[in-house]
């Protein structure tokens, strides 16, 4: 399986690879990133794309036909489950969309960049 715009880059956060990182749950009153902090971040996460208004990222991956995205959508759930932080996904036949926002903040964590790097790493 392979999918557009991959990268086989370090996503590296504070020095540490996003991929080693947890997903830790946001606390009442946590601040969502800036727009600053999110372009730092998308930097690591190459073929990611930052929506207009900074609240949240996207990237569409495709595939030769619906049953390879919907196994990739699957393995997406696998990881989203394991971090106990979880994408929106658009399946459709060959391509995947995967939104990724902190709905409890309104706005991007280090969680979303976190599972960005993640979901690469498929």
């Amino acid at each position: 399986m392979s999918y557009s715009n991959g990268s086989q880059k370090a996503m590296r956060s504070n020095g540490v690879d996003l991929t080693q990182k947890k997903c830790i749950p946001c606390e009442v009153g946590t601040i969502p990133l800036s727009r600053e902090q999110a372009e730092e971040l998308l930097a690591q996460t190459p073929g990611w794309e930052l929506d207009e208004d900074a609240k949240e990222i996207e990237r569409k991956f495709k595939f030769k036909d619906f049953k390879e995205a919907l196994l990739f959508a699957n393995k997406v759930g696998r990881i989203a489950e394991a971090e106990g932080h979880h994408p929106d996904m658009k399946i459709g036949w060959g391509k995947v969309k995967v939104e990724l926002s902190t709905h409890a903040i309104k706005g991007l964590s280090e969680n979303d960049f976190i599972l960005a790097a993640k979901i690469d790493a498929l």
